[in-house]
């Protein structure tokens, strides 16, 4: 029977039905199949159950926050602050590219909305400047993903809501591994630079630094009055995002780039991408609600048991499942389907629930720039130009950087848990 339930799931899927009534469909007749048809009576209040949850809020507001950054001029300010820090070191553009993620992650959390806005205007500036095409894409791609690391971050939100974790520590917690991230990507620039002899930013076209830092100033304030707001206690994290939404409208107005056409369509895309988020989580409740019923993760204790795996010896197993998983499946499926599966085992040996969190999210990002579903890569690839495997096979370098800080990360839980620590927040 369950075979049948799997072929079925592939007969949806390769339908080209979306992907949460696949694994809807799924869950449905897998609970036929194990004989617990009974339980769908009491599925709807389990469903609601999982989305009645207060962080959950702040999801699409955060979202909406960075749909209006996103279009409200913002990037162009960044792109120039970061011209005018870093601009005249050898390969300055694409240190420039590193440095616009990390102040765009502030602001947007969104990986996606990060490779987009950059292909759009920083690539064709690199090919401009000597850089080739398809390296001005693969760096893109590659720093787009420290976006949902540095807080404000839609899929920690996620996160915590799943696991009830502190969605404030989970913040905190991805600041050192967003800047750990961006610092191990400038090394490799500056690399690539020195060999393919990258040029530098012309005097002549360097923006000027005190004015642009001024002019800057709105965008950078962004980062520090949501993310200030939380750590100190003045705001939780839905407040927050609601005061990112009012910072988001008053930057992009005074920046001269945000229309009523603009919010509109912000508030389009944030009702599409919120209610896409929330069906996901609806269905893989079913099918998490189902796992519980099999005492699946009872099953994989036993397991863990018998081979004698410690806690690192876990992590490790777990991220090379979430690792293929990244690469094929969408972030909040990945982790809707395994965090109720795998994590309890994690947090059961000990393992600290943001640190945790903070490794598997990191994890599941770097599957945004590994084919054959990397969302980055299919988006550069489509804004650039550049042929998709072409580009895959230029990001390898980068990708490899990023599982080596994922390893570290894993090695040293500090790097995660030093700030979350330093202001009292626990680990629940």
């Amino acid at each position: 029977m369950m075979m049948l339930v799997a072929i079925a799931a592939a007969a949806f899927l390769f339908s080209g039905l979306a992907i949460a009534y696949v694994i809807g469909g799924a869950a449905v007749l897998a609970f036929i199949a194990t004989d617990n048809a009974r339980y769908l009576a009491i599925l709807p209040q389990q469903i609601f159950s999982k989305i009645d949850v207060f962080a959950l809020m702040a999801m699409p507001l955060f979202i909406l926050a960075g749909e209006l950054m996103n279009r409200g001029g913002i990037t162009g300010a960044l792109i120039n602050l970061s011209m005018a820090l870093v601009g005249r070191i050898r390969g300055g553009l694409g240190h420039v590219n590193i440095l616009t993620s990390v102040f765009f992650a502030g602001i947007s959390g969104s990986a996606v909305a990060d490779a987009a806005a950059l292909s759009n205007t920083l690539v064709p500036e690199m090919t401009k400047r000597g850089y080739t095409l398809t390296y001005a894409s693969a760096i893109t791609a590659a720093s787009s993903i420290i976006g949902p690391i540095v807080p404000p971050s839609i899929i920690l939100i996620f996160y915590g809501a799943l696991m009830g974790t502190s969605v404030t520590a989970l913040f905190l917690a991805g600041i050192v591994p967003g800047l750990v991230l961006a610092g191990a990507l400038l090394v490799v620039n500056a690399i690539y630079a020195a060999r393919e002899n990258h040029p530098r930013v012309e005097k002549a076209d360097m923006p000027p630094f005190l004015p642009t830092l001024l002019h800057s100033l709105p965008a950078l304030c962004l980062p520090m009055i949501i993310l200030g707001g939380i750590v100190f206690g003045w705001m939780t994290p839905t407040e927050a995002a609601a005061v990112a939404v009012f910072a988001a409208l008053a930057a992009g107005w005074f920046y001269a780039g945000l229309s009523t056409t603009d919010v509109l369509e912000s508030l389009r895309r944030t009702a599409m991408l919120s209610g896409s988020i929330f069906i996901i989580i609806c269905a893989a409740s079913a099918l998490g609600h189902l796992g519980s019923l099999q005492r699946i993760p009872d099953m994989i204790s036993d397991m863990v048991m018998q081979w004698g795996l410690g806690p690192t010896e876990y992590m490790l197993a777990m991220n090379v499942i979430f690792l293929l998983a990244g690469m094929v499946l969408d972030i909040p499926v990945a982790l809707a389907l395994l965090v109720p599966l795998l994590a309890p085992v994690a947090l059961a040996q000990g393992v600290d629930p943001v640190h945790l969190g903070i490794v598997l999210c990191f994890n599941l990002c770097i599957g945004l720039v590994s084919p054959p579903m990397g969302g980055c890569l299919l988006v550069v690839s489509t804004v650039t130009g550049v042929n998709y495997w072409k580009l895959a096979r230029a990001v390898i370098p980068f990708v490899l950087v990023q599982i080596a800080v994922l390893a570290l990360l894993i090695r040293i839980p500090a790097l995660s848990l030093a700030l979350p620590h330093a202001f009292g927040l626990g680990g629940g």
